[in-house]
C-alpha cells in the first residue's frame, strides 16, 4: 500500500480462478445487492441496470475490457492503516461492496476499525467506525448512495479506510463484484 500512498498494509487480489469459497461468497450475495444497487439506481434516476446474476454482470465488465479480478485479502499490523478511499477500477462499477473480517477483535488485534465517510451536498463529511468481530461483515457504498433530501434523492459521495491498528495482526477479505482493467 505505501508505494502507492494507499496506507500502510498489505493486499493481494485473488486471480482467476477465484478460490471456491470466494467465489461462492462473489456468486451468492451479489442477486440481492443488484436489487438494492437497481433501486439506488432508479432513486438517482442514471445508470445501468445491474444484470440478477453475477456471470451476466461480469460478462458487461469483461465487454469493456475490465477482466482481472478484484476480490482482495488485505493484511493490517501495528501502525497499517488504510486511507479514505473508493473502489473504482474501470467505467463499469457495482456500488456496493463486502468487508469480511477474518480475524478476532481484542484477542488478536486491537484497533483497525472500519472507517465510513459520507460526504451529502453541501453538508460536513460525516465519519462513523465500525468495529467488527470474526467472520462479521459490512456492506457498504463503494462510490455514491442515495440520500433523501428536501428536493428528493440526492448522491452522497461515500470513501472507506481503516484506521491504524495498534496491536496484532487483522486479516478482512475484500468482495468487489465488478472486475478491473
Amino acid at each position: 500500500m505505501e508505494p502507492k500512498r494507499f496506507g500502510r498494509g498489505r493486499y493481494r487480489y485473488f486471480a482467476y480462478p477465484l478460490p471456491p469459497l470466494v467465489q461462492q461468497l462473489r456468486e451468492s450475495l451479489y442477486p440481492p445487492l443488484a436489487a438494492i444497487a437497481n433501486r439506488w439506481r432508479e432513486r438517482l434516476g442514471r445508470g445501468d441496470v445491474f444484470e440478477p446474476e453475477l456471470g451476466a454482470f461480469l460478462a458487461r465488465c469483461f465487454a469493456a475490457g475490465q477482466t482481472r479480478p478484484t476480490p482482495l485479502l488485505l493484511r493490517y499490523e501495528p501502525g497499517d492503516y488504510n486511507r479514505m478511499h473508493q473502489d473504482l477500477y474501470g467505467r463499469i462499477a457495482f456500488p456496493l461492496q463486502v468487508a469480511i473480517v477474518l480475524s478476532r477483535e481484542s484477542s488478536d488485534y486491537t484497533g483497525g476499525e472500519f472507517l465510513i465517510a459520507e460526504q451529502r451536498p453541501r453538508m460536513q463529511t460525516r465519519v462513523s467506525a465500525v468495529r467488527l468481530g470474526l467472520g462479521e461483515a459490512i456492506v457498504f457504498p463503494n462510490a455514491v448512495r442515495p440520500v433523501r433530501g428536501p428536493r428528493g434523492d440526492a448522491r452522497a459521495q461515500m470513501r472507506h479506510g481503516v484506521s491504524e491498528l495498534l496491536t496484532g495482526e487483522r486479516l478482512t477479505l475484500g468482495i468487489i463484484f465488478h472486475d478491473a482493467k
